[in-house]
């Protein structure tokens, strides 16, 4: 028998089958082959269509059961993970109204920020353990001063795992996890942050279902099953949000664990018990394993511009493969000949309250540097946001025992995980795991049997561990240059 699990990202949309009963990986694909288009039809806009990311599941469904060469109907249960904070709104029918607005679209900032302004520091981040931010409800917000028209057709909102979730069952539901990405959620009232609704001039009723993780949250329509392949009548017992999720992923699931995720963004989400901090710069969001008794916090540091600055390099020198800028970059000494990438060109950014600084390319020489130090800069300088990073995770009281992170993407790179792993000074532990076979071994959580999940997850996936390095002077002296240059920005913005 076999779970299959989703993982929409802004870049694609990864499936996976795993052995129900051991969580051995069978299969794991994405869709597209190549990386799914993000719209921006004004600067900090970002959007995308979200009957794209469905066709994209059916497609990967197909074709994970016929290159597995398994029987479909011996696959029992669905789980989903998808990318976070994004809105996307249906009409009756269940029809999205508009493409969604997601993760990384900054049109919303300004909402959030005087909403946390009117509303007041105190009662937001006592029950909100937020800003209102640039999330969700600031862009439903947005939706309906901009878009009227579209506003009065709305019949629900929901994140892009709801969506998915919708197409599957046609059930329109939510969960916690999601609606405290978006800001919805009041965990001082243990319920819907409606009080932030009626302050945005949002209809209550616009709220979903709100179903549990681990549990039936609906089964898999006649219409859904002609579709993607997938049997009729089994359910998806999983939801949650990307990060949430991969650190699930990793079997980060307690205080004092650290899940790292090095894609077109970057992350640190550590778990604690409910949070203690204050910090504006680090977000705060119902775990998969929250309960009210023992509550547990994913403190979430975000950075946009993260692997999407290092493939912006690849796509405009060249477009040589990763493996071959990683081996040029190894070429160049630590500090890049001087040579500083501050690689925050994606958006605004929410460890710097929001401001979007963009990206930097500073201190080049023509003489003497070539695209190899640009390369290594690049790696060092989003290393460094990591760093930087982690120090606002510690400054709002994050513990921090143990990090994670699965084996892709940045971390691939020597240069960028032996500069964190030193300039943090942790062991950074390397799993070959992803979101989309978190999300499918998540299916058979129905037992809450964590130590079962945790030990599949070290008995199947371990990879290696990056140790600091011993002679950290040259890191710290190039981190203590790159934080210079970037306070030097910010002090500009």
């Amino acid at each position: 028998m076999y779970y299959i699990g989703y993982d929409i990202g802004s870049s694609s949309v990864k499936a996976a089958l795993v052995e129900a009963e051991t969580g051995k990986k069978v299969i794991v694909l994405n869709e597209p082959q190549n990386e799914m288009e993000i719209l921006s039809i004004h600067p900090d806009w970002a959007e995308q269509d979200p009957e794209i990311w469905w066709q994209y599941i059916c497609t990967a469904t197909k074709r994970a059961i016929r290159e597995a060469n398994i029987d479909a109907s011996k696959i029992q249960g669905i789980g989903i993970s998808y990318q976070m904070h994004g809105l996307v709104i249906v009409d009756e029918a269940g029809n999205a109204l508009r493409n969604s607005i997601i993760w990384c679209d900054s049109r919303a900032v300004e909402i959030g920020n005087k909403a946390f302004a009117e509303i007041g520091e105190e009662k937001c981040m006592e029950h909100l353990l937020n800003s209102p931010g640039n999330f969700t409800a600031s862009k439903l917000k947005w939706v309906k001063e901009n878009e009227p028209e579209v506003y009065k057709k709305i019949a629900k909102y929901m994140l892009p795992g709801d969506y998915i979730a919708l197409k599957l069952t046609g059930e329109v539901t939510t969960t916690k996890n999601g609606l405290s990405e978006g800001m919805l959620w009041d965990y001082k009232e243990n319920k819907v942050a409606d009080w932030l609704l009626d302050y945005y001039g949002i209809d209550q009723s616009l709220t979903p279902q709100i179903v549990e993780n681990f549990t039936n949250q609906g089964v898999v329509t006649e219409q859904a099953s002609a579709a993607s392949g997938l049997p009729a009548g089994i359910p998806i017992v999983y939801r949650a949000g990307d990060q949430p999720n991969n650190a699930l992923s990793l079997n980060v699931l307690n205080p004092g664990e650290v899940a790292a995720t090095g894609g077109t963004s970057g992350v640190f989400y550590a778990v604690s018990e409910m949070s203690s901090g204050k910090s504006t710069r680090v977000n705060n969001f119902v775990h998969v394993n929250y309960e009210l008794e023992t509550p547990r916090i994913g403190k979430l540091l975000n950075i946009n511009g993260a692997g999407i600055q290092y493939r912006w390099l690849r796509n405009n020198m060249g477009n040589e493969s990763y493996e071959a800028m990683n081996e040029k970059a190894s070429n160049v000494e630590v500090g890049s000949d001087g040579v500083v990438v501050i690689p925050f060109g994606n958006g605004a950014e929410r460890m710097f309250n929001n401001k979007n600084i963009g990206t930097h390319f500073l201190n080049l020489n023509l003489n003497i540097h070539n695209s190899a130090h640009l390369f290594r800069a690049s790696l060092e300088g989003i290393a460094f946001s990591f760093v930087y990073g982690m120090e606002c995770l510690k400054d709002d009281n994050a513990t921090i025992n143990v990090i994670r992170a699965g084996n892709d993407n940045l971390f691939r790179s020597e240069i960028f995980s032996n500069t964190v792993a030193t300039l943090i000074g942790h062991e950074i532990e390397i799993y070959n795991t992803t979101g989309a076979v978190g999300a499918a071994r998540a299916v058979g959580l129905k037992d809450g049997d964590y130590s079962k999940f945790g030990a599949n997850v070290s008995d199947n996936d371990h990879v290696m561990t990056f140790l600091p390095l011993h002679n950290a002077a040259p890191y710290e002296a190039a981190y203590k240059k790159w934080k210079q240059e970037l306070e030097l920005i910010l002090t500009t913005k």
